[in-house]
C-alpha cells in the first residue's frame, strides 16, 4: 500500500493538483476534506487550521477580524499541499511565504506515532516541514501567526497582446523597486467570457498585471504608478476583501479540467528572455491556459536561506506555465504548449523551481530545488520515514 495525504496544490482546484500526486492506483489515498475547521485567537493573532480546509474558509474566518495567513491566488486550494511546499501568494512580499509564518504542526508519522513539530518540538521536522513537501507525514493541523490585513486595494489591469513585450520590460523594473506593501503578478491569460469582465473582451487572449495593495494608504502613489503605464483595456483596481480578490478566478477553474504546468525560479528578465515569452505565452492553447510570474522578493527575500527548505530566497519571481483545458482530448495539446514555453525560458532560470508548481519531472530536478538543503531533507526523512512511506510526491528518499 503507498499512502498519500489528498490535499490540493498551489492554483489546483481538483484534490490531486495539477501533477496528479494526490491519488495512486493500489494504494492508499487519506482525504482529509472532512477535517475543515478553522479557529481564530484574534488577541494572540493566531489561527489554527485543521489540515482539509481551504484558503476560502480560512480567509473569511481571518478577516472577520481584520486579519490575514498569506498564501494563495484561488480560493478552493487546500491549506496542506499549499503550505508544505512553501505557500506563495498576493501577500508574499509583505508577510511573507504561507511557510515563514508557521508556529506549529501536528503530524501522524509512517509508523502512526503522533507529535508536534514547532520552533521548541521535533525542530529537525519542523524545519523540514517548512516546504519539504508531503514526505515526512499526514499534517492534521497547522498553527500560522496572522497579520493586520483589513482590506486591500487590488484588481487586474489588463493590456493588448501587441504591448506584452514593453508591459514585461516595464513591470521587470518597476515592481522589485516597490514597497512590500505592494505586489503584481504578471499574466498571459484570455478573458474570462463573463461579469465584471466587458462583454466585448470574453475570450480575448491578453496580457496583464494582478495588483493587489495590502497597506494602509487610501490613494497610495505606488498604486497611482502602476496603473499609469501604457493604455490599459481594462483597469480593475479597486478596493475589496482579501478574500474577494483570493476568489476571484474560483470559477474559471473548477474541479475536473485537464492541468499540465512547468515552473522555473527566475532572478533575471534579460530582453532575450522577455523575446521567449512573448513568442511563446501569446500562442496559449486554449483560453484557460496561461503564464503566471509571482514576485517572491520583499519580505520573503529576507528569511535566511537556511531556515527552511525554501531555498530560493534570492529569487524574484516564481514562473509557472499552466496549460488547462476541460476536455481530455487536449490534454497532448496542453502538454506541448507547456513543455516548448519551458524549455525555451528554462535556460534564464536559475535551475530550480517551487514544487507545488512541478509535475513528475524527476530526482535531479527535486534536488536542484532545494539546493544544499537536500542533504539534510534527506537525513530527516531517514529519521522519521525510513521506508519512504510517504513516496508519491516530489520525493526525497532516505538517506
Amino acid at each position: 500500500m503507498v499512502p498519500h495525504l489528498a490535499s490540493n496544490a498551489e492554483m489546483a482546484a481538483s484534490p490531486t493538483g495539477g501533477a496528479g500526486l494526490g491519488s495512486v492506483d493500489d494504494g492508499l489515498v487519506i482525504d482529509l476534506a472532512p477535517m475543515d475547521g478553522v479557529t481564530v485567537d484574534p488577541q494572540r493573532q493566531v489561527v489554527q487550521v485543521q489540515a482539509g480546509a481551504k484558503l476560502g474558509a480560512i480567509d473569511h474566518a481571518t478577516s472577520a477580524f481584520g486579519l490575514a495567513v498569506p498564501g494563495g491566488i484561488i480560493s478552493t486550494t487546500g491549506i496542506g499541499g499549499l503550505t508544505l511546499g512553501g505557500g506563495l501568494g498576493h501577500l508574499t512580499r509583505r508577510c511573507g511565504l504561507t511557510i515563514d509564518n508557521l508556529l506549529s504542526a501536528d503530524v501522524v508519522l509512517a509508523d502512526g506515532s503522533f507529535l508536534t513539530a514547532s520552533a521548541e518540538q521535533n525542530e529537525d521536522l519542523f524545519w523540514a516541514l517548512r516546504g519539504g513537501g508531503g514526505n515526512f507525514g499526514i499534517v492534521t493541523s497547522f498553527t500560522f501567526r496572522c497579520h493586520e490585513v483589513s482590506g486591500v486595494l487590488a484588481g487586474p489591469v489588463l493590456y493588448a497582446l501587441e504591448d506584452a513585450g514593453d508591459l514585461l520590460a516595464w513591470w521587470r523594473d518597476f515592481g522589485p523597486s516597490q514597497p512590500d506593501d505592494l505586489s503584481g503578478f504578471f499574466a498571459f491569460l484570455s478573458v474570462p467570457p463573463g461579469p465584471p469582465f466587458p462583454q466585448e473582451l470574453h475570450l480575448r487572449k491578453v496580457c496583464g498585471i494582478v495588483w493587489c495593495y495590502a497597506g494602509r494608504e487610501d490613494d497610495p502613489a505606488c498604486i497611482r504608478e502602476a496603473r499609469s503605464f501604457g493604455r490599459p483595456l481594462l483597469d480593475g483596481i479597486q478596493p475589496m476583501p482579501l478574500y474577494a480578490l483570493q476568489s476571484a478566478f474560483d470559477s474559471v477553474y473548477p474541479p475536473g479540467d485537464q492541468w499540465y504546468w512547468r515552473a522555473d525560479f527566475v532572478n533575471e528578465l534579460p530582453n532575450e528572455a522577455i523575446e521567449r515569452h512573448v513568442e511563446h505565452g501569446t500562442a496559449m492553447p486554449t483560453w484557460k491556459s496561461t503564464m503566471h510570474l509571482y514576485p517572491v522578493d520583499g519580505a520573503a527575500s529576507r528569511v535566511p536561506a537556511d531556515a527552511t527548505p525554501w531555498a530560493y530566497r534570492d529569487a524574484k519571481w516564481a514562473q509557472v506555465i499552466v496549460g488547462v483545458d476541460p476536455d481530455p482530448a487536449n490534454a497532448a495539446l496542453i502538454r506541448e504548449w507547456c513543455v516548448n514555453y519551458w524549455e525555451a525560458t528554462h535556460p534564464y532560470s536559475m535551475g530550480g523551481a517551487y514544487i507545488n508548481f512541478m509535475m513528475d519531472e524527476g530526482a535531479d530536478r527535486v534536488h536542484a530545488t532545494y539546493r544544499t538543503g537536500y542533504d539534510q531533507l534527506t537525513q530527516i526523512k531517514a529519521k522519521y520515514d525510513p521506508g519512504n512511506f510517504f513516496r508519491i510526491n516530489q520525493n526525497i528518499p532516505p538517506a
